[in-house]
Parts: C-alpha cells; sequence; structure tokens
C-alpha cells in the first residue's frame, strides 16, 4: 500500500479504535501514525493497541509509526463543600496549601511548585480559562487573587499560569515509568508533554537514549519564546493547540501554529498539528465547514502530519474520521495552487556536502521529466532532508532498518521500505529501480534520481546523486 497525498494522518487508539480489526480499518483508511496516549487507559491497553498496529503493518505491507505520548504534570485545584463554588467576578479568592474543602472565598491548590512560580500581577486560569484570576499578594504557601472572570468552579478543576516558567521537570514519575513501558514495547517515538525549555527535551532525549525519536509538543508560552533551541534538541514537533489555546488569546493560537511549522520545515524536523481539527466528528458523521477549511490550511502550510484526537479514540466515527481527513488532504493536493506553495518555501539548508546534493536532487527533478526520487538512508537523515525540500515528485526511503522506516512514516512525502544495505552501485541501482516500478511510481524506463551515500550504511555520508531508469516494459 502507498499513499497518494504527501501530508501523513496520526490517529490516537482508545476505546473505540484499538482493536485489531479496527486497527486495520484506520491503516486502510490513511492512519500512518498510531498515537498511543498515556494521559488514559492502562499499560496492557496500550501494549495490545501496539501488537495490534504491527499486525496491521504486516497486512499492508507498508511500515506503520507508534507515538507514545506522555501526559507530563497536571495541576488541579482541591475540592468544595458542596463539590462546587460560584465565585464572583470582582470578589477575592484565596489559594492556599491547607487540605480543608473550600468554598467560595477560599480552596487548596496542592502544588507549592506554583506558589514558586508566582508574583503579583500573575494570570491564573482554572478550568480551561473559564475562570481567570490575577494575583494581589502571594507568599510559598498562599495567594490572594481577584477574579477578573468569574464562573462556576467544581472539585478537581486544572489550572494553568500563562506565561510563568515553573520550576519542575515536564517529566513525573508516572511519566518516567510510561516512558520505560514505552520504550520496552517498542514505540518509534515519544512525545513530551509541559515542555518549557531546551533543557526538557533535552532530559528526555537523555533517557531515551536513542531508543526513539523524541517530539516536543508546544503548549507552553515560555517554550514558544525559546522555541530555537527547544526545536534544536528534537527530532520532532507537535502544535498541541489545545493546551497552547488554553494559555494564548485565541488569535494568537494561529499565529504561533504557523511560526511554528515554519520553525520545523527550516530545520528539517517534522511537525504534527494537533487538537480539534475534526471535533464534531466526535459524534457527527460529518465535519463542520470550518474544520474542513482548518485541515486543509494545515496542508497549505506544509505540515508533515495532522492528528486525530478523541475523533479516532473514543467517537463514534474513528474510521470515517480518518477517512474524511484522508480526503481533504488529497483534495488540497490536487489544487493547482498547492505545488507553487510547497515550492516557495524549501528549508533551510546547509553548506555541507549533504545538503548540497539534496538541493541539486531537488534543481535535477524539476528540470526533467523524473518520476520519483529514491534515498537510501541508514539513520533516516538523506531521507528527511529531501523531504525538507518539499519535491512533488514520490520519494521513496529505502532503508535496512525497520525501526528507521517506522520513524520516517511520520515525514512529509516518503515513503518508506525495507531494503537489504547495497552491496555496490550496481546493486543499490537495481534495487531502488526494482522497489520502484513495483510500487507503480515510475512508468517503464521511467526516470529515477537516486541519493545516497558512500560508502553504504555510513550516517551522514550522502555523496552521491544518481540517475537510473524504471525497468523496460516486458515483452
Amino acid at each position: 500500500m502507498i499513499r497518494t497525498r504527501r501530508a501523513r494522518i496520526v490517529a490516537t487508539l482508545g476505546p473505540a479504535s484499538r482493536a485489531p480489526d479496527k486497527v486495520l480499518e484506520l491503516a486502510r483508511a490513511g492512519a500512518d501514525v498510531f498515537r498511543l496516549n498515556f494521559s488514559h487507559g492502562e499499560h496492557d491497553h496500550h501494549a495490545a493497541a501496539l501488537a495490534a498496529v504491527r499486525a496491521a503493518e504486516a497486512e499492508i505491507a507498508r511500515p506503520l509509526a507508534v507515538l507514545g505520548d506522555l501526559q507530563g504534570p497536571k495541576f488541579r485545584i482541591g475540592v468544595f463543600e458542596d463539590g462546587a463554588a460560584q465565585v464572583a467576578t470582582g470578589q477575592t479568592l484565596r489559594l492556599d496549601l491547607e487540605p480543608q474543602a473550600g468554598d467560595a472565598s477560599r480552596v487548596n491548590l496542592p502544588h507549592p511548585e506554583l506558589f514558586a512560580a508566582l508574583r503579583p500581577g500573575s494570570v491564573l486560569l482554572l478550568d480551561d480559562g473559564k475562570v481567570r484570576l490575577r494575583v494581589l499578594r502571594c507568599g510559598p504557601d498562599f495567594a490572594d487573587a481577584e477574579a477578573v472572570q468569574g464562573g462556576r468552579l467544581a472539585d478537581h478543576k486544572g489550572v494553568s499560569l500563562p506565561g510563568a516558567v515553573i520550576p519542575l521537570s515536564p517529566l513525573t514519575p508516572k511519566d518516567r515509568e510510561d516512558l520505560a513501558f514505552a520504550l520496552r514495547i517498542g514505540v518509534d517515538w515519544v512525545a513530551l508533554s509541559f515542555v518549557q525549555r531546551a533543557a526538557d527535551m533535552a532530559e528526555l532525549r537523555r533517557l531515551v537514549a536513542g531508543r526513539a525519536a523524541v517530539l516536543a509538543k508546544i503548549e507552553k508560552p515560555a517554550a514558544l519564546r525559546d522555541l530555537g533551541s527547544v526545536l534544536d534538541q528534537c527530532d520532532g514537533v507537535m502544535v498541541a493547540r489545545g493546551d497552547l489555546g488554553v494559555e494564548l488569546e485565541p488569535e494568537e493560537v494561529p499565529v504561533a501554529q504557523k511560526a511554528i511549522i515554519r520553525a520545523a520545515r527550516q530545520r528539517g524536523i517534522p511537525v504534527i498539528v494537533a487538537t480539534q481539527m475534526l471535533e464534531s466528528m466526535i459524534t457527527a458523521p460529518t465535519p463542520t465547514r470550518a474544520e474542513a477549511s482548518d485541515v486543509a490550511n494545515a496542508v497549505y502550510e506544509g505540515a508533515d502530519a495532522l492528528m486525530l484526537s478523541a475523533e479516532s479514540a473514543a467517537g463514534a466515527f474513528p474510521v470515517e474520521s480518518v477517512a474524511m481527513m484522508n480526503r481533504i488532504i488529497e483534495r488540497v493536493e490536487r489544487d493547482p495552487s498547492w505545488p507553487e506553495l510547497m515550492g516557495a518555501a524549501h528549508g533551510g539548508l546547509d553548506d555541507g556536502d549533504a545538503d548540497a546534493l539534496v538541493a541539486a536532487a531537488r534543481r535535477a527533478a524539476e528540470s526533467g521529466s523524473t518520476a520519483c526520487l529514491v534515498a537510501f538512508t541508514t539513520t533516516g537523515m538523506t531521507a528527511q532532508r529531501l523531504a525538507r525540500e518539499r519535491p512533488l515528485q514520490p520519494v521513496v526511503a529505502l532503508t535496512p532498518h525497520i525501526g528507521v522506516a517506522r520513524k520516517l512514516g511520520l515525514v512529509w512525502g516518503l515513503e518508506p521500505r525495507l531494503a537489504e544495505k547495497p552491496k555496490g552501485l550496481d546493486h543499490l541501482t537495481k534495487g531502488a529501480a526494482s522497489v520502484v516500478a513495483e510500487l507503480g511510481l515510475a512508468p517503464p524506463n521511467g526516470r529515477i534520481l537516486i541519493l545516497a551515500g558512500t560508502p553504504f550504511g555510513s550516517p551522514g555520508a550522502a555523496n552521491l546523486l544518481r540517475l537510473a531508469h524504471a525497468p523496460p516494459a516486458r515483452p
């Protein structure tokens, strides 16, 4: 199975979709990457879901990636005497470490690290921003805050501090257990929540130790302010619009999305746009027109992948959601203006040999009747460099490592496939031509450009660009 579109689809697995037959349906409908959300579900559920993905991969004969998404710290208020309280606009609400049940004038906030980050004038958002507080006075164990926007607060509602850098690791004890489990069962990507600084991703990378690719979820304004340094520690990035939208004003979220996509494309790392892409399909068989436009705009921006969350994990129409996203992407990529947009924003190239070769491959493909490009890659970097240039021809990524092939399933426009390490240049050429013909990506005698490095199998050594042709038609 090959994809006729370049942008990829990430489908979250959950109660509605993790059964083996449903996972296979999702893969056939267009899912390229399957997300295990460690905020929900037990370890045995996630292990069974991953096994279902591997079975679907064997069935469709196409590598499928699995992304383990860590929960990260969650901050919540305590409980109220009556289960809830009405906080009036303009009143003062005290937050403290006292464990007693609260009322409309005070409530427990059992997180000393939040008080350490507060200053007079700091803003606190409760219940996804439905209640907005401004700190008047604070100390290491309390804060008196004015309700700038009042509302009803119930037990255990979430708390966030937009703009503040909270002094703690994003990896909670639960996350560390989930990470060890995810690596043990063999996920291909690990996503980190609550990233505030580059050191957070460096800590994850150190723990993962090369056993999976690492991805930062950008959901904090602090990470946006330090975006370049954060991305320098990443193999990929996610525009986590749900949590980001809580801490930013609504009009700032689309601007942040575009900035993250541009920065990721400049570095040549895959970028996922996530949250509420087809939200109405949780309960309806078709999306709203606004949702279809939202998906389309992310494709026009050149995002590597678009993600479904509750739509595929818990909704009534998981397969239909993937199929609909597939249809929208394919329609955008048939738009005559889409190639021009992809060509107008190539990634930034360094002055190294590999990048010079990639630029030459793109120019050669554009100037002639090239049917397909092939990148032989040991680590995935040669193929990712090529994808960064957004070539309009199909790109086959050949690698001897199944883990690399699966990881590349997240990357724009790549068709990853397993191939043995070439024994020589002729062996590489014949093997590439054979795979391209088998996939139907070039006509008989069609021109193929092959990008590789010698000696074969040496990481980061792309230094060879070869012109070849697909096999002739059989008599």
